[in-house]
């Protein structure tokens, strides 16, 4: 299992909004910032989804992503990949959903992407930068 270290999930916290990347079936990339996102675990990240279009098709036709997060203070950066799970019920869903919710109408709260990290890469520049660490 990957259990991200106290460190990493520091500077996680410090990011109001993480670019997540996703792939077609055929290979075609997209890139799009979430900002409804949280650490539930040592391995597990919840993504809400307000308004995905091309994200969800991708992640419908394959489930692998990969998060980016940067801490400015530090200039530390991670890379996480992780396989993802869509749900549109059940108490995770409602939890999250309830919590975006609280923000304002105007998140739809339409599912919940589960994120369960397989692979962390340094991203810092430097001799270690793309090393996998986890």
């Amino acid at each position: 299992m990957v259990a991200l270290s106290s460190e990493m999930k520091e500077i996680f916290s410090r990011n109001k909004v993480v670019p997540m990347a996703t792939a077609s079936k055929d290979g075609v990339p997209n890139v799009a910032p979430m900002a409804s996102i949280q650490i539930v675990g040592d391995d597990t990240v919840w993504i809400m989804d307000n308004y995905m279009v091309k994200t969800l098709e991708n992640l419908k036709e394959n489930p692998i992503v990969a998060l980016y997060f940067y801490d400015q203070e530090t200039k530390r950066c991670f890379q996480v990949k992780g396989a993802t799970e869509i749900k549109t019920s059940g108490p995770d869903y409602e939890k999250f959903r309830d919590q975006v919710r609280t923000k304002g109408h105007k998140y739809p709260a339409k599912s919940l992407i589960v994120i369960k990290i397989t692979d962390v890469f340094e991203c810092t520049p430097g001799k270690e930068a793309g090393k996998k660490v986890l």
